[in-house]
């Protein structure tokens, strides 16, 4: 059985049917990719998996247990977590701030609230080991504003890993990157899956391509095909309506 599951689901907004039964599953240690053109249904997809909005149809679940009925923060607890394609850091704030707001948000009710969070030894230690985690052990004095923006999306997901995710589910990681942002982003990826499960949306082909365990395709709300990184590149469906050519194919390859 799957780590995690959605069987059927529907939104429907109007007459506009944005999420038609899709059906998908991701692995225990497995990057799946969620592919597909623009409006193909992928944003409200992520927010029913998330619960950002009800599905109107269908089961969602994970390790067993049933997120469908739940809010955004239990499915949290339940072991869901979820980087925006926008990134939701404390920019004012510094990065160790940030780490500390994560951890501590994570920690439970025993924490003394009006104490500095610098003097809980156990939510400094958790920021200094989720910095170091993504690469950003030497930016923790630094307001997360200024950092460049391939490492504002480091520390937006050292953010979701303090939830300690069974299933990470990343939201366009490599929009707004270039080359070298998004290799190390991708070198990044590729070592979190050791710890969980990763539901991948990406447009970089390239980096879907060198992480992607299985790859789904979603069309006009539809999943039209499940399957490896190769049969993906070869499926001429595929290439039809969403890759373009099989030149396009072979430069992300």
């Amino acid at each position: 059985m799957s780590l995690f599951q959605v069987d059927g689901l529907v939104k429907r907004f109007g007459a506009l049917v944005a999420t038609d039964h899709v059906s998908l599953a991701v692995n225990a240690g497995e990057v799946h990719a969620l592919i597909g053109p623009n409006g193909a249904g992928k944003s409200t997809l992520v927010n029913l998996i998330s619960g950002l909005v009800p599905a109107d149809a269908g089961h969602i679940s994970l390790d067993g247990v049933n997120l469908t009925p739940l809010p955004m923060h239990a499915r949290v607890r339940a072991g869901l977590s979820r980087c925006f394609q926008i990134t939701s850091i404390f920019r004012e704030a510094t990065v160790m701030d940030n780490l500390l707001l994560a951890a501590q948000a994570h920690a439970g009710s025993s924490l003394h609230v009006l104490r500095d969070r610098r003097h809980e030894q156990p939510l400094a230690d958790t920021a200094r080991a989720l910095a170091e985690r993504v690469g950003l052990a030497h930016e923790l004095d630094r307001t997360a504003g200024t950092l460049p923006h391939g490492a504002q999306r480091k520390l937006d997901v050292a953010l979701a890993l303090a939830a300690r995710p069974r299933l990470l589910l990343l939201d366009e990681p490599m929009a707004g990157m270039g080359p070298e942002d998004s290799e190390r982003m991708t070198e990044l990826i590729h070592r979190l899956k050791a710890d969980m499960a990763i539901l991948l949306i990406e447009h970089d082909m390239k980096a879907v391509f060198a992480l992607a365990d299985r790859i789904s395709v979603l069309v006009y709300g539809r999943v039209l095909v499940s399957g490896s990184v190769d049969e993906i590149r070869g499926n001429p469906q595929v290439q039809a309506v969403y890759l373009g050519t099989e030149d396009t194919m072979a430069e992300a390859a």
